[in-house]
């Protein structure tokens, strides 16, 4: 490279690298600390004006029930292609098990059915792009829980509509294929909570619905599908607009007036999953979350199901008041461990306890191990080319990229357990992967520090 190297794409004399490094780490320093003070700053600002509840209630009963959850089953059609250079790219480029995904809907459906639960929530991204024949085969197989008696509640996930990628595969080649928009999604969902809605919101896909008497789930939908235009990626984050905001409020007053106790559903997270979420991965979270989050518990509501982010993991905020609220986020039926929340409501508590699919389908095969191995796999990916992207060495990449996989795949089972982080020599590294990793230590820090409550199994009293 001549008489010089270069860091971030920036020409050094071989003379000055160290001290050049320095100053970058001076300035890596003072650029974080201002950002962190400007974002501090702007998430505690209200992006909405809210009407927080100040009055008190009277303990709600909550009816005696039972329902299950299941989240993201980004169900892939197998006649869009499953072979092919094309759809091997997109298979690795995510964690999802598309090809299994027939396979492991029907068995939810199976396990569902035999535990005579009353009904089912399913917080978004039921397809894998928003593709029509995903959906319509969605709704076929869903229908089998309504013919044993079992009431489905769904919302969208930012995968659902208008989404810019919806593919079949041949070859190497990716073709368009169609995609549903807002109307079609509650028409081909229409048994599935919108057709037995008693309020639907005129702005979105929101609505309410009672599944048992004095129960009602009030379903939001978050996502920005409108945003979507052809060409570019689907719209990730989740916001609230004024007008959905009003109408929500009205909603939470309505069931405080009339004694209705309330569960929450939507696709974003409302509460951070572990210490770091909201700067590493935003979109993930509802946009303003803590005040949305506050809303919700001023009026106490108890808990709200989300999905999204493919982990497994419930987690507790605490707000002024004494009022608090539990995120109960169900990981993807598509990624390992491909889990079933069931759920009973007695003597006004909410007993939680979880199953994972991914030991249960194809038993006497591989799959739990090829499974594992997938997750692993194509988080390491993802991390390496990150690293790679920083220009982090390609050994010191891999080092990196394995130590935060372990994190990630620990997270996305559940009840972390800290003990098992292994250990990590960061000495080891070069200087700018030294600077780099620390850079993104919260990373690490924060993952393996599982928040409390507890994330499969937990008794909520309501």
């Amino acid at each position: 490279m001549g008489t010089g190297t270069k860091l971030f794409g920036v020409k050094m004399k071989r003379k000055s690298v160290a001290s050049k490094i320095l100053y970058l780490v001076g300035a890596i320093v003072i650029v974080g600390l201002l950002y962190n003070l400007v974002s501090s700053y702007q998430e505690n600002q209200p992006k909405l004006q809210y009407v927080f509840n100040q009055n008190g209630r009277e303990q709600i009963v909550y009816p005696d029930s039972s329902f299950a959850v299941i989240s993201d089953l980004h169900y892939y059609d197998p006649s869009l292609g499953t072979t092919g250079p094309a759809f091997e790219a997109c298979l690795y480029s995510d964690r999802k098990l598309l090809r299994d995904g027939p396979d492991l809907l029907k068995l939810t459906i199976d396990e569902i059915i035999k535990s005579k639960v009353d009904f089912v929530l399913i917080p978004g991204d039921l397809s894998k792009d928003g593709e029509l024949v995903c959906h319509q085969k969605v709704a076929e197989e869903l229908a089998k829980l309504t013919q044993n008696g079992i009431k489905v509640y769904v919302i969208p996930g930012n995968h659902d509509i208008n989404n810019p990628l919806a593919y079949q595969y041949q070859g190497d080649q990716t073709i368009p294929v169609a995609a549903i928009n807002a109307e079609q999604f509650a028409d081909i969902y229409k048994d599935y909570g919108y057709a037995s809605a008693i309020y639907r919101d005129s702005d979105s896909l929101s609505y309410v619905a009672e599944p048992v008497n004095n129960l009602w789930i009030i379903a939001l939908d978050v996502c920005r599908y409108r945003e979507n235009v052809p060409g570019k990626e689907e719209t990730i984050g989740g916001r609230l607009t004024q007008s959905q905001e009003k109408w929500l409020e009205s909603m939470l007053a309505k069931a405080n007036a009339s004694g209705k106790a309330v569960l929450f559903m939507e696709h974003h997270g409302v509460v951070e999953h572990w210490t770091g979420q909201s700067k590493l991965h935003p979109d993930y979270l509802l946009e303003d979350y803590k005040n949305f989050g506050r809303l919700l518990a001023s009026y106490h509501v108890p808990v709200v199901f989300t999905g999204h982010y493919h982990a497994q993991d419930i987690t507790l905020a605490q707000f002024d008041g004494g009022h608090q609220l539990y995120d109960i986020e169900t990981g993807s039926l598509l990624t390992d461990p491909c889990p079933i929340r069931f759920c009973a409501i007695a003597d006004n508590k909410l007993e939680i306890t979880s199953k994972k699919l991914v030991g249960e389908l194809h038993p006497g095969t591989d799959f739990k191990k090829n499974a594992d191995q997938f997750l692993f796999d194509t988080i390491e990916r993802e991390a390496y080319d990150t690293l790679r992207g920083y220009h982090v060495p390609e050994k010191d990449a891999h080092t990196i990229a394995n130590f935060v996989t372990a994190g990630f795949v620990a997270h996305y089972q559940g009840d972390e357990d800290i003990s098992e982080k292994p250990g990590f020599d960061e000495s080891r590294l070069g200087l700018l992967s030294r600077v780099v990793y620390s850079t993104q230590k919260y990373v690490v820090d924060g993952i393996w520090q599982d928040l409390p409550p507890a994330d499969n199994h937990l008794t909520i009293a309501l």
